[in-house]
């Protein structure tokens, strides 16, 4: 699975950036720095609680929907403004659709079973034309040595219509309620020219991670397994392949191009799905640069803030950044991918 690891990395860098910033020990600071930075971290947490109140009392299912991802880090929430009484009132809102449900899926225990089993049943009633519910059903009937079901779920999936993780769906809700409440000034980097704009895109950013992601390298290794000794699970993963190249995330449209360069047998099919991943990894490492850059960037933070209001998907709003601020989504020609540690 050449190439998975270091885009991984790279795209969990990009929701990790504004953490960064704020978390990081400065290389050079006065006595005190590390207090106060310590200070402003309870600061945002209390901030980002309140928020969660402020929203709770909503019947909306979009700002329970975005309550419900920023209380799921906050590890003291009272009993009726945790995550699982949040995303349980969400998910029965009269307005309430499939990214309520997609969400639902992080209600659960790990040690356990994960994803809710509820949940995923539910998404297979609404959304059986997401390629990413089937991928869900996929990994978890793998894992639990269910070959033929396993086999159904890659066919269903590579039938489908898209694949939507729903990222954009949590980013809209978050931008779209995170200025609800202003930021106090505890919660201001002094030495960000962003201010409560900063603030704003750590928590919308940052918050939007609770999403969950299908284990898109369990569809990887099945088919890399599988297909090469059965002419109609290869059929079915480069067709998968082909639909998850227009996926609403990186990591989706990574898989896809993934699943051409190592079952495609045309060598310029291969060749042509290697050049698209490497302006894929110049795309996600560019986009990473980018926010980190509007930590320091009022009007960068506003503009990130208002693609993320948009709605659309991850992979539009990654792609919408870039060209905004004049970044091509094409790698130069003597371009090479960073290595990931």
């Amino acid at each position: 699975m050449r190439g998975w690891r270091p885009l991984v990395l790279i795209l969990a860098g990009v929701f990790a950036a504004s953490a960064t910033m704020v978390a990081r020990p400065q290389a050079v600071a006065p006595p005190g720095a590390a207090k106060a930075n310590q200070a402003r971290i309870k600061a945002l947490l209390a901030f980002q609680s309140d928020l969660v109140s402020v929203l709770a009392p909503s019947a909306d299912a979009e700002r329970l929907l975005a309550a419900a991802l920023l209380a799921r880090p906050l590890p003291t929430q009272p009993k009726i403004t945790t995550f699982h009484a949040l995303i349980e009132r969400a998910a029965r809102t009269e307005d309430a659709g499939s990214a309520e449900s997609w969400a639902r899926l992080a209600d659960c225990d790990p040690k356990v079973s994960c994803p809710n089993s509820d949940a995923l049943a539910q998404l297979v009633q609404q959304a059986p034309d997401n390629a990413a519910v089937w991928l869900l059903k996929l990994s978890q009937d793998v894992n639990g040595l269910k070959k033929q079901v396993a086999r159904q779920d890659l066919a269903n999936a590579a039938g489908a219509k898209l694949y939507d993780d729903y990222t954009g769906v949590g980013l809209k809700a978050l931008a779209s309620t995170v200025s609800t409440l202003p930021p106090p000034n505890a919660t201001i980097d002094p030495n960000s020219a962003a201010g409560a704009n900063g603030v704003q895109v750590f928590i919308v950013f940052g918050s939007a991670t609770g999403m969950p992601q299908p284990a898109l390298r369990d569809t990887a290794a099945y088919c890399e397994k599988q297909a090469p000794d059965d002419a109609s699970i290869k059929d079915d993963c480069l067709k998968l392949g082909k639909l998850l190249e227009w996926g609403s995330s990186p990591l989706a449209r990574s898989l896809g191009l993934h699943l051409r360069e190592v079952l495609n047998p045309d060598v310029a099919q291969q060749q042509d799905a290697q050049a698209a991943r490497r302006n894929l990894i110049w795309q996600v490492q560019n986009f990473a640069e980018l926010s980190l850059r509007a930590q320091n960037d009022k009007a960068r933070s506003q503009h990130l803030l208002a693609l993320a209001r948009t709605g659309g998907t991850q992979m539009s709003l990654v792609l919408a950044a870039l060209r905004d601020d004049g970044i091509p989504t094409d790698a130069p020609a003597d371009w090479q991918p960073q290595k990931a540690n």
